[in-house]
């Protein structure tokens, strides 16, 4: 387990600051495995909830990121989503 905690967005917008410690915290994760030679990870939505980062822009972020990084061991990044209202943003994204 990688653990990672985003940050917290107080008014519910997102300062550019906060948008780049959020793409941190996926690249973060994403070179510690595979620094470990992991094949696999899955991500959670890093953020949102009672951390009031917007969904939608929270995924784009996850998404970009994820698509951005330059992978050797990992093979499969999942994005393990709790509400619909997640899952179609992800579906729409990928």
């Amino acid at each position: 387990m990688i653990h990672t905690v985003g940050p917290i967005i107080e008014n519910g917008i997102p300062t550019p600051e906060q948008e780049e410690l959020l793409a941190s915290c996926y690249r973060s994760c994403l070179a510690i495995a595979e620094e470990h030679h992991l094949q696999s990870i899955a991500f959670c939505c890093i953020s949102t909830g009672v951390f009031h980062f917007p969904n939608q822009r929270a995924a784009e972020i996850a998404v970009e990121t994820v698509k951005n990084f330059p992978r050797r061991s990992l093979k499969t990044i999942v994005f393990n989503v709790f509400l619909d209202k997640d899952y179609d943003i992800y579906q729409k994204l990928l």
